[in-house]
């Protein structure tokens, strides 16, 4: 007989291979074109996805709980993802990506501290890893520091941070059908402010395979996370599944062939032995 928790590791590892490539893949077509484009399409093309699936394997329709903290986390989901978008499509993949990982698992665990109580010394060593990668992925080939390079990713992170804490309230008894209501908040949102400040939001016929590949890819994560969350440990699948932006970097690596300097390799290990110090604590 199986282990369950074995397959929590195996559906975690997937879901982290699905959000990893799917960041590089938005990211890559963000930069051919509008952010705005890319975010809107890619989360409706999610919707669909997620919509579906809901509907053959969801016993459980939606609920208010369901409209209400799902609309929540989707609105700052929206933010963090468009945050993360622009920061990939602007800067190094290699180094966004771990950031705003870094700082989505820190607010969920400060969260945590104001409602639970003071973690463990595991979840306080973590805090120092993710304090040390901020400092060395900020460091470029030349050792100085940009700063202004990390306001996109840090954003990023708050918005998933807190997209995380609505959502564990949403997902109390369902995990599918607070994933719709949280897409169809995330996309009102965007839709909205690029109506408003007058942003294209229909993309270019070169950039539909990618912003595709992005959406199909993220609905697949997000939908591996909540088979790995059923089939194990929660704590197991959250550590595996926020091991994303290893893939992210390999790929950054593998297909653009951006240098990453040995300062900013230690702050990418740092950054994701910070993810699975926290997220395990």
């Amino acid at each position: 007989m199986i282990n369950m928790d074995l397959m929590a590791v195996i559906y975690g590892l997937l879901s982290a291979a699905c959000w990893g490539a799917g960041d590089f893949s938005g990211g890559l077509a963000s930069r051919r074109g509008s952010v705005f484009s890319v975010v809107i399409v890619s989360q409706v093309i999610g919707l669909v996805i997620l919509a579906l699936l809901a509907l053959a394997l969801d016993k459980e329709m939606l609920t208010p709980d369901h409209i209400l903290w799902g609309g929540l986390a989707g609105m700052f989901g929206g933010a963090g993802l468009l945050a993360l978008y622009r920061g990939l499509s602007q800067g190094n993949m290699s180094v966004v990506a771990p950031v705003a990982a870094v700082v989505t698992v820190a607010v969920a665990v400060i969260v945590g501290i104001v409602i639970e109580g003071l973690p463990g010394i595991q979840a306080l060593i973590g805090f120092a890893f993710a304090l040390g990668a901020v400092w060395f992925v900020s460091q470029t080939n030349h050792g100085k520091t940009q700063w202004g390079d990390l306001k996109m990713p840090v954003a990023a992170g708050l918005g998933f941070g807190l997209f995380m804490v609505f959502l564990d309230h949403a997902g109390a008894t369902s995990v599918l059908w607070p994933l719709v209501a949280v897409r169809v908040a995330s996309i009102s949102l965007l839709f909205s402010i690029a109506t408003i400040t007058r942003q294209p939001y229909i993309p270019g016929k070169s950039q539909l395979p990618l912003i595709a590949v992005a959406g199909i890819l993220d609905s697949g994560g997000n939908a591996f996370f909540a088979l790995a969350a059923q089939a194990g440990r929660l704590d197991i699948a959250a550590v595996v599944a926020s091991l994303y932006p290893a893939m992210t970097v390999l790929l950054a690596w593998v297909v653009l062939r951006e240098r990453i300097s040995r300062q900013q390799w230690l702050g990418v290990v740092f950054a994701l032995l910070a993810i699975v110090l926290i997220a395990a604590a």
